[in-house]
């Protein structure tokens, strides 16, 4: 475990005290709770992502079917 000091307004701190008391956790417990689900959300991201990037390109629509033109996008 490492030991860190942040800085917080009021109002956010006042905040964060009464989110850790309604889940029964210190604020240093708290901070390390939201700390670390929002880093394993952003690496399921990162991870997702580079899955979704490997995959090998395939074409969404054949070259029988043409684009439609501009007026018939905007309906004019």
């Amino acid at each position: 475990m490492k030991n860190v000091t942040i800085s917080l307004d009021e109002k956010t701190a006042l905040w964060t005290r009464v989110e850790a008391a309604s889940h029964d956790m210190s604020v240093s417990r708290f901070v390390g709770k939201v700390l670390r689900e929002r880093m394993m959300s952003s690496e399921g991201f990162d991870q997702a992502q580079r899955s979704y990037l490997a995959r090998e390109a395939r074409r969404l629509r054949s070259s029988e079917c043409p684009l439609p033109t501009r007026d018939e996008m905007h309906q004019r």
